[in-house]
């Protein structure tokens, strides 16, 4: 597909899907703070996926590791099942109180959302291994690997980390980058292809989205 191709697609989609308010209020916001959020198709994928695994009736979790839970978070909630919760997790509390009034905005009961304002890696070692289905993750490329560790543990069977800009806009196949940024990258993208029982998909959303899905 060509690049041209590529985006008059993506503008296909976007003019075709109806964007609730509350979607566009926190992608309004998001820009104010200058916070990166995903396309239209990503926020769609991430949707799907959260509805993937589990059913209405079943209680289901997903994570959130980003600044921009407000728009990442209304994608997986709409996927969830009616009794499925999202944890957002960012050290920033005035990123997470933003996130607090879109989900209230949209709808969405204070129970389904569980806000932890830490450093991801200083929390994720505490949530309950096994039990999430969706576990979204955009960080700095230094952390990819660290949190590739700490999120595949969390993954319920048939579970998806979503590693957002994880690729780096291919600068992973140049292989005379060697900045501590690629490097990292580069390693969380081993370590993924390596992980015993992982189905591993790469994607050009973005900068390159990585999904990892445990069997």
């Amino acid at each position: 597909m060509t690049d041209t191709a590529y985006d008059a697609l993506r503008t296909y989609i976007e003019s075709t899907t109806e964007i609730p308010e509350a979607l566009a209020d926190a992608r309004r916001d998001a820009a104010e703070f200058g916070l990166t959020v995903p396309d239209e198709m990503t926020g769609q994928l991430l949707a799907t996926l959260a509805a993937a695994t589990g059913s209405p009736s079943n209680s289901t979790g997903a994570v959130a590791v980003t600044p921009a839970a407000g728009v990442v978070g209304l994608y997986i909630l709409r996927g969830l099942g009616d009794r499925g919760t999202l944890t957002c997790i960012d050290p920033e509390v005035e990123h997470q109180s933003q996130a607090r009034n879109v989900f209230r905005a949209a709808g969405y009961a204070p129970s389904r959302v569980r806000f932890l304002p830490s450093r991801p890696l200083d929390v994720m070692g505490r949530l309950a291994a096994g039990a999430y289905q969706l576990v979204y993750a955009e960080v700095a490329p230094v952390e990819m690997p660290a949190i590739l560790q700490a999120a595949w543990p969390l993954l319920t069977p048939g579970g998806t980390l979503v590693l957002a800009d994880a690729l780096l806009d291919a600068t992973l196949a140049d292989e005379s980058r060697r900045d501590r940024d690629t490097s990292a990258a580069r390693e969380a993208d081993e370590m993924a292809r390596s992980l015993e029982g992982a189905i591993v998909t790469r994607l050009p959303l973005g900068a390159g989205l990585t999904l990892i899905t445990r069997r």
